[in-house]
């Protein structure tokens, strides 16, 4: 089943919802996307050297130490 399919049978399921129902996917669902957002955020910082890095680039674009990307040309 492709996303467009089960999108639809969600919205049949929701249309039956009672109010009280309707609040309880609503708040499984927001579980569902912080539980995602957690799992992205550990996967970087399981990157050997991600924070020092992340550091040093929030340093550099305060310094404006920055290049603009438009500008780089593609090693491709």
């Amino acid at each position: 089943m492709n996303n467009t399919e089960v999108r639809q049978q969600i919205n049949q399921y929701l249309d039956v919802l009672s109010s009280e129902h309707l609040q309880l996917v609503a708040d499984f669902l927001a579980y569902l996307a912080d539980k995602e957002s957690e799992d992205a955020t550990q996967e970087l910082l399981d990157i050997p050297g991600f924070i020092e890095s992340f550091k040093i680039g929030k340093k550099d674009i305060a310094e404006g130490q920055v290049k603009n990307w438009r500008t780089l040309s593609s090693s491709h």
